[in-house]
């Protein structure tokens, strides 16, 4: 695995025993998270490239923030029902990132019935930030057609990750954090739990 061997490994030693599933970091890193709204009045998705042209801005914005000038992991998932079978749906995370390398495996096997069972594969590749390099898989997001891409530092001290509507930024600390929500006000949302 090029450029991403000792990931997992990795992951385990800094991050513990939240898996890599980015819909869960805001909860397990709630004390150094924010979310940055991707569009004017928290809109959910954009219509037209004027709009696009704004959600682009505002993820690479925030992008450059944490990672410029520095190397990154970017990570992508899809599913199955068995835990090295097809794609459990029609995903571009293939074609949208082609330069990733299957890195983890986080079975949900909890419920009794087998036809339920989940298995979330991740992919990741490592490269140098840089603006725009990531454009067509964070278009895809916004979109809503791939879902748990992050992008972190070989540190995996920073993470970004983009949703449909949005970015959640899991930072270093909490004044950092709180650096960023002063930085983006106009990005935030109005609702008391930041969401």
């Amino acid at each position: 695995m090029s450029g991403v061997e000792g990931l997992a490994a990795l992951w385990r030693a800094r991050r513990g025993p939240c898996p890599p599933l980015a819909h869960r970091f805001r909860t397990v890193y709630a004390d150094r998270w924010v979310r940055l709204h991707s569009l004017p009045g928290s809109k959910r998705y954009p219509e037209d490239e004027s709009e696009y042209a704004v959600v682009l801005g505002r993820y690479n914005t925030a992008l450059d923030e944490l990672f410029a000038g520095q190397e990154v992991f970017v990570v992508s998932m899809d599913w199955s029902d068995t835990a090295d079978g097809p794609v459990g749906d029609a995903s571009p995370r293939p074609r949208l990132h082609p330069e990733g390398e299957r890195w983890w495996t986080e079975s949900d096997v909890s419920d009794p019935d087998p036809a339920c069972h989940v298995h979330f594969r991740l992919y990741a590749d490592r490269r140098p930030w840089r603006r725009g390099c990531v454009d067509p898989l964070l278009r895809a997001v916004a979109d809503e057609k791939v879902a748990e891409v992050f992008v972190t530092d070989t540190g995996l001290r920073r993470i970004h990750h983009p949703y449909d509507g949005g970015a959640d930024l899991i930072l270093t600390t909490p004044a950092e954090r709180d650096g960023v929500r002063a930085r983006h006000q106009a990005w935030l949302s109005g609702h008391p739990t930041g969401l």
